[in-house]
């Protein structure tokens, strides 16, 4: 069984539940042919820096997900635990600014552009989901993004194909793979286990795993809007192992 498969969550947990019923959506998501141009390196420039710009407005959603986070959670631990996640996120944003200054984009260029399409629709899905649902449906809704760039990381690691020596996307791969990184995610596994456990996750189980499926299907439209415009095939129905 391959690394990822364990790394997150527990047998029998609902994440791993989770992650098994939508099992070819998953895979699109984290094999994606964007993430594979990433591990051999042969990932057009330009598709990186569209990805780049629009993930960087993505953070900023993904921080006001996170603060709804706070107003739904569970407790006052859980309100404290969103907290320093919301702080963390926004000194993200300014890390990103300075890699994508790294890759030759102003960060006056980033902050002009709209969002895209993909971007208004995934990062408002999570937040729908949020205020339509209590703290299990958010969590779900959350999780495709956290454990799957933990999960990506650990595919590319083992990718025989991978360009290691002199990869131009090594610092990206270095971010996910780092160990901080990878413990951040085992934790957003483990905390949709135990909400799973306290707030009735098997009653739910076929509505969450809509929910879970959907936010892997619009990670994976996240991925292919960097190479749109680049002559690129329109993305695989049937993902490659």
């Amino acid at each position: 069984m391959a690394a990822w498969e364990t790394a997150f969550g527990t047998e029998g947990g609902l994440f791993r539940r989770l992650r098994a019923a939508c099992a070819a959506e998953w895979q699109a998501y984290t094999w994606h042919p964007f993430v594979r141009g990433l591990s051999d390196g042969t990932l057009p420039l330009e598709a990186f820096r569209r990805y780049l710009i629009q993930d960087y407005l993505f953070l900023i959603h993904f921080a006001r997900a996170k603060a709804l986070a706070v107003f739904k959670a569970e407790s006052v631990e859980a309100m404290r635990e969103k907290t320093a996640a919301i702080s963390a996120i926004l000194s993200e944003t300014l890390m990103h600014l300075r890699y994508c200054a790294e890759w030759g984009i102003p960060e006056a260029e980033v902050r002009a552009t709209p969002e895209s399409a993909e971007t208004v629709s995934y990062t408002r899905y999570v937040i729908d989901r949020g205020l339509a649902g209590d703290i299990l449906d958010l969590e779900v809704a959350l999780a495709p993004c956290t454990v799957g760039y933990g999960e990506v990381a650990l595919r590319i690691l083992a990718d025989p194909r991978r360009r290691a020596g002199d990869n131009p996307y090594q610092s990206w791969i270095d971010t996910y793979a780092d160990p901080g990184y990878q413990a951040l995610a085992q934790a957003a596994a483990a905390r949709i286990d135990a909400l799973g456990e306290s707030h009735g996750g098997e009653a739910r189980f076929a509505s969450l795993a809509a929910t879970f499926a959907e936010a892997a299907r619009l990670e994976a439209r996240f991925w292919q809007q960097g190479l749109e415009g680049l002559g690129a095939p329109p993305r695989e129905e049937k993902a490659h192992g």
